[in-house]
């Protein structure tokens, strides 16, 4: 017998039939044998309607109150699967992270999960009950509920697996794995059947939403397997894991967009050296400097620094991640200015290339570096199937 942790996104319980359809798939892991614990999101679209609430009140929240109004979400999602199973003759009870005894800094709507108290969920597994904790919160010290920012489920399943020694933590969500990049915007993905700790963190932190940066630092940190799968279909998914069986010179292309080309004129030394600690500088002028923003952050800045910044474009980040992709970096520029697409700037790190190009370039540019860098004539030739999106 073995004890899963296992988590559902917002899809997966995005209404009553797919939260019966959940429970159906708890179900058939209690049958194998083994004891279940749940971690789950809120329903698909709650939270970004609560945050809409947030907006009419306030442009910016103030970050305790919103945590408490985003926290509702996961709630109304434990409730009714626990419902669910109970109704099905599966003794289910749901948890609120502070029951569960999760733990965070108090880094309001960027929590950390600082330890887990396990000993009343191990009392109710031991009672033979499944488990439902809501993902996303915590509690800190003071008593104020957390949460730990967007995607932050996965990283509360990563903590209760690593905290109650699970044998597997297994990711369920709209995709059946991990893909070589986002099947949305690029044609020929292929679903990897493993990943490396270190590969799938620099894709997490490289804007692969299929899984959540913490998360990964987390199991990697932790030693949990972990394991994307589909709530909609059946498969084996893609394992997350310390030492593939084939590890492969690229793994992926990771895609970020959504990014602000933000000019700060008339910014004082000491705002300019909190500017560069947190944002990317693009170029740099005795009196003027160009940074990049998410665009959901400018609003923020423009606030803080009224006239003194302006949005000037919109902006894309591609990057390559893999063993091998250090040295393609000069390549992977060529192909795109060859092709008329403007690279404005190129980063390399360990296990990473970056390129940065206007976003309506997105597209193109993507098709370009997956077909010529992550689909190899030998990952075609072993038929290598992974989503990263």
């Amino acid at each position: 017998m073995a004890l899963i942790v296992q988590k559902y996104g917002g899809t997966s319980v995005g209404s009553v039939e797919r939260i019966q359809s959940v429970s159906e798939r708890i179900i058939s892991t209690l049958q194998q044998g083994h004891d279940v614990v749940v971690a789950v999101s809120a329903m698909a679209g709650e939270t970004n309607r609560l945050l809409h609430l947030a907006n009419q009140i306030s442009e910016v929240p103030e970050p305790r109150e919103l945590d408490m109004l985003l926290s509702a979400g996961e709630q109304v999602s434990i409730a009714l699967l626990a419902m669910s199973l109970n109704q099905k003759g599966i003794k289910a009870i749901s948890l609120t992270a502070d029951q569960a005894g999760i733990h965070t800094n108090n880094s309001f709507n960027d929590a950390t999960i600082k330890h887990i108290e396990t000993d009343l969920i191990t009392q109710w597994v031991d009672k033979g009950y499944v488990v439902i904790v809501a993902g996303f919160q915590g509690r800190d010290d003071q008593g104020n509920i957390t949460t730990l920012g967007r995607g932050g489920s996965d990283t509360t399943a990563v903590a209760l697996a690593a905290a109650l020694d699970a044998d597997e933590c297994q990711i369920f969500t709209d995709v059946d794995g991990v893909y070589t990049s986002d099947p949305r915007f690029v044609s020929n993905t292929r679903r990897l059947e493993e990943v490396s700790f270190s590969d799938m963190h620099a894709l997490a932190k490289s804007g692969a939403k299929v899984l959540q940066e913490h998360s990964v630092a987390h199991a990697w940190n932790s030693s949990v397997a972990l394991r994307v799968l589909s709530s909609f279909e059946d498969g084996e998914g893609t394992l997350i894991c310390e030492n593939p069986k084939q590890p492969l010179a690229v793994t992926g292309l990771a895609l970020k967009q959504d990014l602000s080309l933000v000019e700060c004129e008339n910014i004082s030394s000491e705002e300019q050296a909190e500017l560069y600690k947190q944002y990317r500088v693009l170029n740099e002028r005795c009196d003027c400097f160009q940074i990049v923003v998410p665009k959901a952050t400018f609003l923020q800045l423009k606030l803080a620094f009224d006239t003194k910044i302006r949005n000037i474009s919109s902006l894309s980040i591609l990057t390559l991640v893999g063993d091998n992709v250090e040295g393609m970096a000069e390549s992977a520029c060529n192909q795109l200015l060859a092709n008329d697409i403007d690279v404005h700037q190129y980063d390399i790190e360990p296990k990473s290339v970056s390129v940065i190009v206007n976003q309506a370039d997105l597209h193109r540019a993507a098709e370009i570096l997956h077909k010529t860098f992550v689909i190899t004539e030998q990952s075609q030739d072993n038929d290598l199937l992974v989503a990263v999106s």
